[in-house]
């Protein structure tokens, strides 16, 4: 299971298509090759180091995107929209 599958998924949807094709093929080895998606929100979110073999380019755009994608978490945390909805 992934920890948090809208990481890469929502990371892919914005870097994808402005990657170079070794890029693209960088990224394809780092989703596929380690046996535990842990590892790679553990690297991502620098709560473990990043082995060398995988530590790209690729892989600090993902770090980049984990990071900013922490702030805007906290910035939306708490969602309070919920106490305005009218009851259904």
């Amino acid at each position: 299971a992934h920890p948090d599958p809208s990481l890469s998924s929502l990371f892919a949807k914005e870097n994808l298509s402005r990657m170079s094709e070794e890029q693209l093929n960088r990224y394809d080895r780092l989703i596929n090759e380690p046996s535990n998606d842990w590892d790679i929100y553990y690297w991502a979110t620098e709560a473990k180091p990043t082995p060398a073999e995988f530590d790209t380019d690729v892989m600090a755009m993902l770090r980049e995107f984990a990071k900013n994608r922490n702030r805007e978490q906290r910035l939306r945390q708490p969602d309070l929209e919920y106490l305005f909805e009218p009851p259904r």
